[in-house]
């Protein structure tokens, strides 16, 4: 048996139709959003990474630093070692500063990022547009009993038939 055409379809196939085709669109609309959801999770990941990183550095490179660079310019330039050690310092300070800036670009990506807003807006204009929609119209059946050339009994007039909405 094939599948009726959809002239053929009563009124209640073509809602629920098209109440599957909403469902169907309402669940990649959800699909397409958790998708976007987790780019920007991936970003905010980078981001706190890139901090933890900037973190670490300042912590367990300091001491190494500071004491070799502040040995190394008191070789270097013959200055008192309390000044070298404070110019290592700002060196070290001067890192962990270029890497939290860094992690501050990825964050503010991450904030940034307009995935999901773009899916929930597009789920609403469709939302707003399938509010608006109207049923077409359907034709008139002619009355039979008008027109008895029509009629197939000649004069009789045809059994009324109910259409079903499901």
């Amino acid at each position: 048996m094939s599948a009726p055409d959809s002239a053929d379809r009563s009124l209640g196939q073509l809602v629920a139709t098209a109440a599957d085709e909403m469902s169907s669109l309402m669940h990649d609309e959800i699909a397409l959003a958790k998708a976007q959801l987790r780019h920007d999770v991936k970003r905010g990941a980078v981001s706190g990474g890139a901090g933890a990183v900037a973190a670490a550095v300042l912590i367990f490179s300091l001491p190494m630093l500071s004491f070799a660079l502040a040995y190394g310019i008191q070789s270097w330039s013959g200055w008192h070692i309390s000044v070298c050690f404070l110019l290592s310092f700002a060196a070290s300070v001067l890192v962990a500063g270029l890497l939290g800036l860094i992690a501050m670009v990825f964050a503010k990506k991450a904030k940034n990022g307009k995935g999901p807003q773009k899916t929930v807006a597009s789920a609403k204009e469709t939302a707003a547009v399938l509010g608006h929609v109207k049923p077409h119209p359907r034709a008139e059946i002619p009355d039979l009993t008008r027109f008895p050339a029509l009629n197939e009994r000649g004069g009789e007039t045809a059994p009324a038939v109910a259409r079903s909405s499901s």
